[in-house]
């Protein structure tokens, strides 16, 4: 679940400008109700890490929304959301934001997208079991997958993961040298050294009901939580339902494959 920069203004990425001609009113449902869980409904965004959308040039705007669409300019995030936009609402959305008054403020996140309803589960982590371990050099993490029961059971049956499923991902440091490079042991792998975090990703009835069409997936829900079993503040999970939403042939998993053949032995 990394951090993503939203429709970034560099320069250097700006695509050949086309003529934007499209209608602001119409554009204003579709932007508040999906784009302003991270651009914030009248284009000032909800943290420091996604770019403000408000008064900027809407021929601009389009041209990095179709470009998007198309896949010319990559991110997972935008991709996502941009691939399900129609023809219509492209311009429709570039316009409403180019007529929104710049500012330096940040919005308010949504309710249900930096307060997801997924609780630690303290009591239950024991049934887990560990089903893919992945190194991560750029960060020098080691990262443990595990899935609850249900998630387990139906992997084994081949059937989609059903309400209940509860997918949890420990965040690991990995041991380091002297010469702060990650320590190897016999498998050749990293060797885990500190607790970082978690990871989760749950679903249950209901829980998908708040989420706009173009971010749901399905009832499943995401967070964030420290060392501790805590909830990580400011999470945002509007980022990770966009980055999954493409995934929903499998589950929204992107371990899917994993999961099942480790069910499977």
């Amino acid at each position: 679940m990394r951090r993503f920069v939203l429709l970034c203004c560099s320069v250097a990425l700006v695509a050949p400008l086309v003529r934007a001609a499209g209608d602001a009113e119409a554009g204003k449902a579709r932007a508040q109700a999906v784009c302003a869980a991270c651009h914030g409904a009248n284009g000032l965004s909800v943290s420091d890490s996604i770019p403000n959308l408000a008064g900027q040039r809407a021929a601009y705007l389009e041209a990095q929304l179709r470009a998007w669409k198309d896949g010319s300019r990559k991110n997972a995030v935008m991709n996502a959301i941009a691939a399900q936009l129609s023809a219509d609402e492209i311009p429709n959305l570039a316009a409403y934001f180019a007529a929104q008054t710049p500012g330096t403020g940040k919005s308010a996140q949504f309710a249900g997208l930096s307060k997801p309803p997924i609780v630690f589960p303290e009591k239950e982590r024991g049934s887990f079991v560990r089903y893919l371990t992945i190194d991560m050099p750029a960060n020098k993490q080691v990262r443990h997958y595990l899935a609850n029961p249900v998630a387990l059971a139906a992997a084994r049956a081949g059937k989609p993961l059903p309400d209940g499923s509860f997918i949890l991902v420990e965040a690991w440091s990995a041991r380091l040298d002297a010469d702060k490079k990650p320590v190897l042991g016999p498998d050749g792998r990293f060797i885990p050294d500190q607790l970082a975090g978690y990871t989760a990703m749950a679903r249950e009835a209901g829980w998908g009901d708040s989420v706009p069409d173009l971010l749901r997936n399905e009832n499943w829900t995401y967070t964030l939580f420290n060392a501790a079993g805590q909830p990580r503040t400011g999470f945002n999970q509007a980022e990770c339902l966009a980055c999954h939403k493409p995934q929903d042939k499998v589950s929204y998993l992107f371990t899917l494959d994993k999961l099942q053949a480790a069910a499977a032995r």
